[in-house]
């Protein structure tokens, strides 16, 4: 079932890493191409992660991380969305994160990682094909 009204996005930064550079030209990527983006901040534990993209009703969460924690924060927020019958919110992520890593986070859940050099319109053209209405979840 696709999205109805505009797609709403949490961009978030879990954990201790403290650089959001990426994750606000993202946010504002997103928001400038129509979506609702509701940007959490830094140091996000997984839980305020999917409590806020519960609470906001989001259809995607993208995950920006820098710190190499990516492997244990994105299984957790995976695992909670799980926890809370909230599958069907869609999690993306982004950052400095291994090639040997990216085809293991698919095969939990993950659905796309974009790394560094990815552009901000490959971004949201993904966003907006998966999340369309009439888009496959």
């Amino acid at each position: 079932m696709g999205v109805t009204g505009p797609i709403r996005v949490v961009v978030a930064k879990p954990g201790l890493d403290g650089h959001d550079r990426g994750a606000k030209v993202i946010a504002r990527a997103l928001r400038d191409a129509g979506m609702e983006v509701i940007y959490t901040g830094l140091h996000q534990t997984p839980e305020q992660i999917v409590d806020t993209a519960i609470q906001e009703d989001a259809d995607a969460i993208g995950l920006s991380i820098l710190s190499g924690a990516h492997n244990t924060l994105f299984a957790r927020v995976l695992e909670l969305l799980k926890e809370r019958d909230a599958e069907d919110i869609r999690v993306f992520g982004g950052g400095i994160i291994p090639e040997e890593d990216i085809a293991p986070l698919k095969e939990k859940g993950v659905a796309a990682i974009f790394t560094p050099g990815a552009t901000t319109t490959s971004i949201v053209e993904w966003v907006t094909t998966t999340l369309s209405p009439g888009a496959s979840r």
